[in-house]
């Protein structure tokens, strides 16, 4: 039917403009760029420069960040519901921050420690906002989309122009990992996670019925995760499926906590139990002595023994790894590693302790283990709640145990770091709101 002489095509036209324009459509493109930005960062391709934001003098990140920390703040006042404002933190995760800033006070420099620090909690506001603005799952799913295929895209992209920066070579710090892709990451250990939660992405777009584009984020996101070449992240991607899946399907929700817990467990006596649990640590020595997860237990080792000499405060943020305090320190001879070099613990849970000591990483282990799991349980049993539910409980379980091989918690703006934020309130979000849908199914 033609209305006053214009074809339907036009009015298909302006009805997409008209709807882009809208106060959903405006909410649903800040969420999408500022999600996606925060992930490639304003230094993409930039291998051993940009792994975080610069506390120093990088005029670009610090400009560029700070924008984001406005832009957030802004679009949680104006396009978020108060409800929602109000429910986005935890007791427990605001009690951590307070620890955060208690070891900003107590850092060698404290100035250049709130720096540090500030990134962290923009990072954090980023990640809140693009939780909170979107309307309805319709919305949430466009926002993974557009960022997930973006970045996968862009990753393939650099592969090709900028081969060099888009992949581990033999003239960068760690020859060993030449031909291993990174992408616009810094390094593989980045890359690989960020894909895998983009994978969850793409099997939750899926779910919710995006036949060609969830298929398309899950198996392009898988392919690049392969090529990284991180072990530990090929391995827990399908254990992290499988644990939140399969009890779903077969009417036993109730059971992933449990597994989840249980896995938690497993790795933590698997990793810190063979150094700090005597009997263990003796027979793995005599029957594994080459189980050191390629030297981290010496790393695991030396972090017990500093905890030990300050287990209440700890040394402060941005005050162990790296520093002069390190490396005035005597090196024994026979350390398999130079502890001065490392830039973290390879450990998340132990440079909490590190950082802020050990009252800390109690708390932690409430915000980011106990809290989540309670939301998980008290979910809604609405299709919308489950699905979103499922995508955040895969990230939480996989970024959760990856962080016994590798240290992000609070590290700036790491995109593993704010993953596992964009899960915790994630699940908070969805276990107290129904979550509309446009979509007839």
């Amino acid at each position: 039917m033609h209305l006053g002489g214009t074809s339907p095509r036009k009015i298909s036209l302006r009805t997409t403009l008209a709807g882009a324009f809208t106060r959903t459509g405006i909410a649903t493109a800040i969420a999408s760029l500022l999600l996606t930005i925060v992930m490639i960062s304003f230094r993409p391709f930039q291998p051993g420069g940009a792994e975080m934001p610069s506390a120093g003098g990088d005029i670009v990140n610090q400009l560029g960040f700070g924008a984001l920390g406005a832009i957030s703040i802004f679009s949680l006042f104006t396009f978020a519901d108060r409800r929602v404002l109000m429910a986005l933190f935890a007791p427990s995760f605001l009690l951590l921050l307070g620890f955060l800033m208690l070891s900003v006070a107590n850092a060698t420099d404290p100035m250049a420690a709130l720096r540090a620090a500030s990134f962290t909690i923009i990072g954090i506001l980023v990640m809140a906002t693009v939780l909170a603005i979107p309307r309805d799952a319709d919305a949430f799913s466009t926002v993974i989309a557009f960022s997930g295929i973006f970045i996968v895209v862009l990753c393939f992209v650099g592969l090709v122009l900028f081969p060099n920066e888009a992949k581990h070579t033999t003239a960068g710090a760690e020859p060993q990992h030449a031909g291993l892709w990174r992408g616009v990451f810094t390094h593989k250990n980045i890359a690989g996670p960020v894909m895998a939660c983009f994978s969850f992405g793409g099997l939750y777009l899926f779910r919710r019925g995006w036949k060609i584009t969830g298929p398309f984020l899950l198996v392009a996101a898988m392919i690049f995760m392969m090529n990284t070449g991180s072990k530990t992240t090929a391995g827990l991607v399908p254990l992290a499926i499988l644990m939140v899946a399969v009890p779903g399907i077969f009417g036993v929700r109730s059971l992933t906590p449990a597994l989840f817990l249980l896995a938690i467990i497993g790795t933590t006596i698997g990793t810190l139990g063979i150094v700090f649990i005597e009997p263990l640590r003796l027979f793995v020595h005599h029957n594994f002595p080459d189980l050191t997860y390629t030297g981290r237990t010496t790393l695991w080792e030396f972090a017990g023994e500093m905890i030990a000499k300050k287990p209440w405060t700890g040394y402060g943020y941005e005050s162990f790894w790296g520093t002069m305090f390190l490396w005035t320190m005597d090196q024994p001879f026979d350390r398999p590693w130079d502890i001065r070099s490392i830039v973290h613990g390879h450990n998340g849970y132990l440079d909490i302790a590190v950082i802020m000591g050990i009252p800390a990483l109690c708390v932690a282990a409430w915000a980011f283990f106990i809290a989540p799991l309670r939301d998980y349980m008290r979910i809604p049993m609405r299709k919308e709640n489950v699905y979103l539910g499922d995508f955040f409980m895969m990230i939480l379980l996989f970024t959760a145990l990856n962080s016994f091989l590798e240290s992000f918690f609070f590290r700036r703006a790491d995109p593993v770091w704010l993953f596992f934020v964009f899960s915790i309130i994630g699940l908070r979000l969805v276990a107290r709101f129904p979550v509309a849908t446009r979509t007839k199914r």
